[in-house]
């Protein structure tokens, strides 16, 4: 173990090395997938925000970094430096929302690195502009979890407020993208799921229907039909969040009745639009659909996914969907789902046929009532790390030695908080 790892942390390491006396590999995994996110890829500006780049990627994606970071917020309520690279990275995530709200990776500085020159508008701060329902549902999520689990508040300040307002903004202009929106985006040369049909527009959807537009999945690939489920049921968990922050801790009611009332809308209308009957699975969330009638049956490895319905807290009107869905994406019937010698679980679009994510086995595990089914996943994700001790993206369920993004910090966090969850630490929320 290393010597300068603070104490909250190697008081966890303890934990799951007394959980996993007999398997000292598990523990040498954990500790390695632990500390490589905080030693690889996290740094304290000097304006006292945090800066977290995704990997092999240098630049800092809204999504991954609360991903990265999350399983850090158990020691946070017993270690405030832990607790202020947190609250470092939740300003960070505000002062980036307010710079653009629709970008959803971001630079160091201001130095105009970035991925392609697409046709958007972009600054030198974005090191890509692909609109993503949750680049903006996972900075809100994080910051009510930091108030959670440590009682901090001070993340909360001008910039938080004024983000959130934006945000509340963008996505009620979303729900007529057709009439309402500016955003665009066009990528040349390059594979089709890497722009935006319509020049740059998306394909068509109906406004109106309470559902909120998304250009892109949280693969980065541009979706099918606009209206991506996954996404909407997220924002309603976070739209929950807002009120509650806005009413114990902004007094806030203004923003309070209207976190609510976009809540409200956009859960009525995935319970009203999204649901599909199915032959043999029964009613089930369809992923996309386009307001028309249009969608697409499956599940992507990236969260938020259909099966991580249940990690993120939406709250269906009936369980029986829920299940089904789950019944459905875990089977042959998802597209995307991969069995093989070593493995099965679900990949995506984004990588090739017969590779499956990390990402999605732990989000299988965390979603699991079965300490078991935990158990198990957590030893296929050992057992195909290709002997590198960490977390890939996508491998070949039939060869884990073939396998995508060499570094990877998101499905290393994700392997850590499968494994504190099956030691019984949970994050607070």
């Amino acid at each position: 173990m290393k010597k300068d790892l603070p104490k909250s942390l190697q008081n966890l390491i303890n934990i799951v090395q007394e959980q996993f006396a007999d398997e000292p590999d598990m523990v040498q995994e954990f500790t390695n997938c632990f500390t490589n996110t905080l030693d690889t890829t996290v740094k304290k500006m000097e304006d006292g925000t945090t800066h977290v780049i995704t990997g092999d990627i240098p630049a800092m994606w809204l999504r991954d970094s609360v991903a990265q970071l999350r399983p850090y917020l158990i020691a946070a309520a017993e270690d405030e430096e832990i607790a202020d690279l947190l609250v470092g990275l939740s300003k960070r995530h505000f002062f980036f929302i307010n710079h653009d709200a629709y970008a959803n990776a971001f630079n160091q500085e201001a130095n105009g690195n970035c991925w392609e020159h697409d046709e958007t508008e972009m600054t030198d701060w974005l090191w890509e502009r692909k609109y993503e329902v949750d680049s903006l549902c996972y900075p809100i999520q994080f910051a009510y979890l930091i108030w959670k689990n440590t009682g901090r508040v001070d993340h909360f300040n001008e910039a938080f407020v004024k983000g959130v307002y934006r945000i509340l903004e963008v996505w009620r202009t979303e729900q007529y993208h057709e009439e309402k929106s500016s955003y665009s985006f066009k990528r040349k040369n390059c594979y089709f799921a890497d722009t935006l049909s319509r020049e740059g527009k998306g394909a068509l959807v109906k406004s109106g229907t309470g559902l909120t537009w998304s250009g892109f999945r949280p693969s980065d690939d541009a979706c099918v039909y606009g209206y991506l489920i996954p996404s909407n049921m997220f924002a309603t968990v976070v739209l929950g969040y807002i009120k509650t922050i806005a009413k114990k801790v902004l007094k806030d009611e203004i923003l309070a009745k209207e976190a609510a009332l976009l809540e409200e809308e956009i859960h009525v209308a995935i319970e009203e639009l999204a649901i599909v009957d199915n032959e043999y699975y029964g009613r089930i969330y369809a992923y996309e659909t386009d307001g028309f009638g249009q969608y697409l049956l499956m599940d992507d490895a990236n969260v938020p996914s259909l099966l991580s319905m249940d990690y993120l807290g939406y709250e269906a009107w009936d369980r029986e969907v829920v299940m089904n869905t789950r019944r459905f994406i875990l089977s042959s019937g998802n597209p995307y789902y991969y069995e093989g010698k070593f493995a099965k679980g679900i990949g995506s679009p984004h990588t090739r046929p017969d590779y499956i994510w990390h990402i999605a086995l732990a989000i299988q595990g965390l979603t699991s009532k079965s300490k078991k089914e935990k158990l198990d996943i957590l030893h296929t994700m050992k057992n195909t790390d290709a002997g590198k001790g960490m977390m890939h993206e996508g491998f070949d369920v039939n060869n884990p030695e073939r396998y995508t993004r060499e570094w990877f910090s998101w499905p290393n966090a994700l392997f850590c908080e499968l494994m504190l969850d099956y030691c019984g630490l949970y994050v607070k929320r």
